[in-house]
């Protein structure tokens, strides 16, 4: 596939400016000194929204309608940028492309991100469509595993794949949990897009087999809300420890005594990368561009991945390297490839 291209939001917001928000809305908060302790350790140090922190729809007070169209207009912009520039890096054009996968999961679209992208970038009336629609962070590696199927199927193909998130629609004060609370400070706003084929790109990973996997009684661990202010996002204290009961299943897939030589981790939170890591055998360095990325940018929802294998590619491993790539979500649901790196 192609090196991804990645493509933030314009607003950079830093976490202290999260922290003096929170205690201006919540000055008497009970807990007001743990939730600003644990937002300090969070892992972000930035992340970009696409509108302003003090915007209507952003921590305002819009309502849900208001919050779903600039959430959507947001990101179908990005993801244009993202894919005019992805289709650019791989030297092709908007009619070379047979199929497109889209995931997008912050706004409520119909047409969703698929069809309108198809009309802005002048793809081919008859391209293929695959929408993910509410997978959420496991969503950049869920539109690999499925381009990888589509490229399979049909040999030759050339798979355009989308990821746009904007995570600051679900910034709701009316949430006042501890986890809202780093909810608030741990998402930011980003497209990304690339392109997968069955040939070479250029430089980046193959990929040689994938997996998925959703933890049995796992509903309550993270989930979306709807009102009639917006999206919210609600978890529980048990999906703390969710990516590490996912891991063992994980292992035995990639393969008990396997190591790979490089890893794109999803950046969901400081723990969620370490545990993989350690799982997978790696060091802190080797699972590196997974937490800069958290700490420059913020967990990017279903383009973390894809931007950590951009970041990838600015320090890429040798040539024949095996790797993998895994990402957890919603569900709580996991996906991931094994893959190897091509100079």
């Amino acid at each position: 596939m192609s090196r991804p291209t990645t493509v933030l939001g314009d607003h950079k917001v830093t976490t202290s400016e999260i922290a003096d928000d929170i205690r201006a809305h919540h000055r008497d908060h009970p807990r007001l000194r743990a939730i600003l302790r644990v937002i300090g350790n969070c892992g972000v140090h930035t992340r970009h929204f696409t509108r302003p922190l003090d915007s209507p729809t952003v921590s305002g007070s819009a309502d849900m309608g208001e919050r779903a169209r600039v959430a959507f207009d947001d990101a179908l912009a990005m993801a244009e940028r993202a894919a005019v520039a992805a289709l650019d890096t791989a030297g092709l054009t908007a009619a070379d492309i047979d199929a497109i996968v889209t995931t997008h999961t912050t706004s409520w679209a119909i047409p969703n991100l698929d069809v309108n992208l198809i009309e802005r970038l002048g793809l081919r009336p008859t391209v293929r469509r695959i929408a993910l629609t509410t997978v959420a962070c496991p969503g950049g590696a869920h539109t690999l595993v499925r381009a990888a199927e589509l490229v399979a199927a049909r040999p030759g193909s050339k798979i355009l794949v989308v990821g746009a998130e904007v995570l600051s629609a679900i910034y709701q004060h009316s949430d006042t949990s501890i986890e809202s609370m780093i909810y608030k400070a741990l998402f930011g706003d980003s497209a990304a897009a690339a392109v997968v084929t069955d040939s070479p790109l250029g430089p980046g990973i193959t990929i040689d087999d994938t997996f998925e996997y959703v933890l049995a009684d796992s509903l309550d661990r993270q989930r979306g809300r709807i009102d009639v202010e917006g999206i919210h996002f609600d978890s529980s204290k048990k999906a703390l420890s969710a990516a590490a009961e996912v891991l063992p299943h994980f292992k035995q897939w990639y393969g008990p005594t396997e190591t790979p030589d490089f890893a794109i981790i999803h950046p969901g939170s400081p723990r969620i990368i370490s545990d993989t890591a350690t799982a997978l055998g790696l060091t802190p360095h080797d699972s590196r561009h997974s937490t800069d990325t958290l700490a420059d940018e913020g967990n990017l929802g279903g383009v973390s991945v894809l931007r950590v294998l951009e970041r990838t590619h600015a320090a890429p491993p040798a040539d024949g390297a095996r790797g993998v790539m895994v990402a957890f979500g919603p569900g709580f649901a996991t996906a991931a490839l094994r893959c190897r790196w091509q100079a």
